[in-house]
């Protein structure tokens, strides 16, 4: 009854190795695994063929591992037969062989797999495979390409860096020395017209000789100069020109690689929308060439002191070569390099001869360039700060140029000996006398002063302090002093004028007698009570004005403004050159002791109209101006008859015995002519001394301020004087310049007088008495003959040499020279009226601006400006002709002096 069942199990053994798991079997050895001994039997039966059973195993196919040769198993029927206890169990190896050899023999042919390609052993595993070679090199042609598309777009043309697009401003001599900047960034750029055409070439040389022919960038040199570097040859970029200047005008120096990509895109894009001959002229004035320069002009006056217009072969190879190593090839600063600077010196020339840029002949004459040693930067120290900050204010008032604008090169049209001489008299005159320790008051005196050349209203030189860098506020143009007594030629100038006359009737003239009581209450003046105290308190009793003036008699000068008309002398300071909103020019007697506040480049701006007789030609401070090499068009200066040439000459008549006999005695210049005048201001906080030649005119101010407040202060006890007056400091500081800016050379003045003043007065050379000395009409222009024509004769030269201009000779053009008043705007809003053209009294319409219109004059310059009659003369009388004027009226009106031209661009 056991022997079936064992039987069964037995069969199921064999078969059961198949079953995935092997349980089959060992449940068919008389293990509890029923189910698995049915699946072993029925395995065994299929004699190991491989017939799938019901659950395939996962080492292969089911039934696989039955024994082989033994269909059902029974070669093994027998021997299953025995009890248990009696079949020794089989061994793992046993096991393990047997299913080696079932899987071998028992699985079909459709299911073998194929062959495997033997594994790579040893140093092979290393070796990439061809496919493994193809695909990595186009994944990176992909990458590098998709890479450089990406760049292209993203990378953007930047704006110029802040430090590539600064400039200095360059302030220059009118001879073109050079003698200041204001710029932190010394650079001032060139257009490539102005660098010759061997000096372009010779940085080409140094730095990329086939720039012209190449693109922007230049792959290989990147390479090269990588290459280069990493052997230890020296940092080598290998940039082209348009990568150098693309690093210095948009980007920075850091070396970084960011820095690099950015640079070779914007390159690339650069060199499509720009032309070669733009890159390179940014290249020439964005580049360093040492000695804190940027720029080959700024390289070009730093080394040899000249324009880079000027630059030879020999000397633009140089600068090419410090392109290098700017600081290192600095041979001056560094004569240890000198060798190393003359080779690549020699490599740039011998490189222009390999390009045909240069002949053998041509190199074999050059020899080595050695630059001037180095200077300092001057900055703004002494004078060049105060002419720089009067340069700035002109420009901007006249709209030439903004205040912040940079890049200008600007010819001032100061002339560097006259500015020296300026300099030496006040050192000599003044400064070397004070001893602020003995003396505190030392400590608050100032000076300032300008100098203008008549002919032509240019500023030739100026004095605006001891040092800018000590003392910023310029003297020269401050205009916070009282004048003094410097106004009283503009009261005398304006009764001429205006015909003006005493309030007994008397023309008003040199020899007209006043009463000089200190404290003399003026008479006509409708306003408040006003007596002025002359200096000292004296009291001079009747005088005349010639004498008046010498003393400067605040009394007389008093009564005759109010004789004349406060508004009268207002406007005709005004034509003189006074500027239109001066302060403290008031509407009463008081005008006349000098209450109005103007700077010493005003005062010599209308003292210069006097000795021009009487023709105005606004100042200026400019010759020329360029920016890149081209000029920018300055202002057009009108000429303007601002008195006839009467009044102004005979009060140069009257100031002229000021500097023989009078106030301003210590204003003598040994063989030379000259009038003036003193002025003191209030409580002497300001003393002044105006004068001119016929070439020049200057106005010296010495001024107390308190060097820690900057309050005006007295000037009393300073230098060690008692008081401070016109005629003792600034009349030596004149006369001190004047004769060392002039020299020996000297013409006296051409004078044509009122006539009243030609009655009594020594006939200047060149003038004539009047033909009947009573000044009568005789048909001419008021009994004054007439003088030589201004420019002809052996004495009829201006400032240096040139002649008086006469009205219809006025230069013109956008040059800055001046043209004539004629046709002006002026003329058609202010035209000329008849002379009794006034209103009730004698006073100026009012429709009349300050200072009125004056009379033209015809193109012959030999006919005067009319000049007004003496009352009762039928011409000019207030009333009927032939009648007179009442008491206390002006008795004969020409309209005063047109209000200064208007300056157009």
């Amino acid at each position: 009854m056991n022997d079936e069942p064992q039987h069964r199990g037995g069969a199921a053994g064999h078969g059961g190795r198949g079953d995935h798991t092997g349980r089959g079997g060992r449940s068919g050895r008389g293990w509890p695994r029923g189910r698995g001994s049915r699946r072993g039997s029925a395995a065994g039966r299929s004699g190991g063929t491989g017939a799938p059973g019901r659950r395939p195993g996962p080492g292969g196919a089911p039934g696989a591992r039955g024994g082989p040769g033994r269909p059902g198993g029974a070669t093994r029927l027998g021997a299953t037969r025995g009890s248990r206890q009696d079949r020794p169990l089989e061994q793992p190896s046993e096991v393990s062989a047997a299913r080696s050899v079932g899987r071998a023999a028992g699985e079909p042919a459709a299911r073998r797999k194929k062959a495997k390609r033997p594994k790579r052993t040893g140093l092979r595993r290393l070796v990439p495979t061809w496919r493994m070679l193809f695909g990595s090199i186009g994944g990176l042609l992909l990458l590098v390409v998709g890479g450089f598309i990406a760049g292209y777009l993203l990378v953007a043309i930047p704006p110029a860096n802040a430090a590539a697009t600064a400039q200095s401003n360059v302030y220059l001599y009118a001879d073109g020395t050079q003698f200041a900047r204001d710029g932190d960034i010394n650079r001032e750029n060139a257009s490539l017209s102005r660098i010759p055409k061997s000096v372009q070439r010779a940085v080409l040389a140094a730095e990329d000789r086939d720039y012209y022919s190449e693109p922007g960038v230049d792959p290989m040199a990147m390479i090269r100069g990588l290459w280069n570097t990493v052997n230890g040859k020296g940092r080598q970029s290998g940039s082209t020109i348009t990568q150098q200047y693309v690093k210095n005008y948009y980007l920075d120096q850091k070396q970084t690689v960011t820095r690099k990509v950015k640079e070779f895109f914007i390159a690339i894009k650069l060199d499509r929308e720009e032309s070669k001959r733009d890159i390179f002229q940014g290249y020439l004035n964005s580049s360093y060439y040492g000695r804190s320069t940027y720029g080959i002009q700024a390289a070009a006056q730093a080394y040899y002191g000249i324009d880079a217009s000027d630059l030879t072969t020999a000397q633009g190879a140089y600068l090419a070569s410090l392109l290098n190593a700017p600081s290192a090839f600095d041979v001056v600063a560094h004569p240890e390099m000198r060798p190393r600077a003359m080779a690549r010196w020699n490599y740039v020339l011998d490189g222009m001869v390999k390009e045909h840029w240069l002949s053998r002949a041509e190199r074999a004459r050059m020899t080595f360039p050695t630059p001037r040693p180095a200077k300092a930067q001057a900055g703004l120290s002494g004078q060049r700060g105060y002419v720089v900050q009067a340069v700035k204010q002109y420009l901007t008032e006249n709209h030439i140029i903004g205040r912040h604008a940079h890049g200008y090169r600007i010819t001032t049209t100061l002339r560097k000996h006259q500015q020296d001489a300026f300099v030496a008299a006040v050192d000599r005159e003044l400064l070397s006398h004070l001893d602020p320790k003995a003396r505190p008051a030392d400590r608050n005196v100032r000076a300032g002063g300008a100098a203008i050349d008549p002919a032509s209203g240019k500023v030739i030189a100026m004095y605006g302090g001891v040092d800018y860098t000590k003392q910023f506020v310029n003297n020269a143009t401050r205009r916070d002093y009282q004048v003094g007594s410097a106004f009283k030629p503009f009261v005398f100038a304006a009764a001429v004028q205006h015909g003006a006359v005493t309030q007994s009737g008397d023309p008003i003239s040199p020899n007209t007698r006043y009463d000089g009581s200190d404290r003399r209450p003026v008479v006509g003046w409708s306003g408040a009570r006003y007596a002025p105290q002359n200096e000292d308190n004296h009291s001079y009793g009747d005088i005349d004005v010639s004498e008046a003036t010498d003393k400067s008699v605040n009394a007389v000068y008093a009564q005759m403004a109010v004789d004349i008309g406060p508004t009268k002398v207002k406007g005709t300071a005004i034509a003189l050159g006074l500027p239109a909103n001066t302060r403290d020019m008031p509407e009463g007697p008081a005008i006349a002791l000098g209450t109005a506040t103007a700077s010493p480049l005003d005062m010599a701006q209308a003292y210069a109209t006097l000795a021009n007789h009487g023709i105005r030609l606004p100042y200026t401070l400019v010759e020329k101006i360029t920016k890149d090499g081209r000029n920018v068009s300055l202002p057009r200066r009108m000429a303007q008859h601002a008195v006839s040439r009467e009044a102004a000459d005979t009060t140069t008549s009257v100031l002229e015995g000021v500097v023989e006999g009078g106030t301003g005695t210590e204003a003598q210049v040994v063989d030379r002519p000259a009038a003036g005048k003193t002025g003191t201001a209030e409580d002497d906080m300001a003393a002044w001394f105006a004068g001119y030649t016929p070439d020049l005119a200057t106005v010296v101010a010495v001024m107390g301020q308190n060097p820690r407040t900057g309050a005006h202060t007295s000037l009393y006890g300073a230098l060690g004087e008692e008081r401070m007056n016109g005629g003792d400091y600034p009349a030596r500081i004149w006369a001190a310049y004047t004769g060392r800016a002039l020299g020996p050379a000297a013409r006296s003045f051409e004078l044509q007088l009122q006539p009243e003043a030609e009655e009594s007065a020594t006939p200047s050379p060149g003038d004539s008495p009047s033909d009947d000395g009573t000044g009568a009409d005789t048909g001419d222009t008021g009994g004054a003959t007439d003088s030589p024509v201004p420019g002809e004769g052996p004495d009829g030269l201006g400032a240096g040499g040139a002649p008086y201009p006469r009205p219809e000779d006025f230069p013109t053009g956008d040059d800055g020279k001046v043209r004539p008043h004629g046709g002006s705007h002026q003329d058609e809003q202010h035209p000329h009226r008849p002379p009794d053209h006034q209103a009730p009294g004698g006073d100026q319409t009012a429709d009349d601006g300050p200072g009125g219109a004056l009379p033209s004059t015809t193109a012959d310059s030999k006919q005067r400006l009319p000049v007004p009659e003496r009352p009762g003369a039928g011409v000019n009388g207030a009333g009927a002709p032939g009648g007179s004027a009442p008491p206390g009226r002006a008795a004969a009106e020409v309209h005063p002096a047109a209000a200064p031209p208007t300056v157009h661009r």
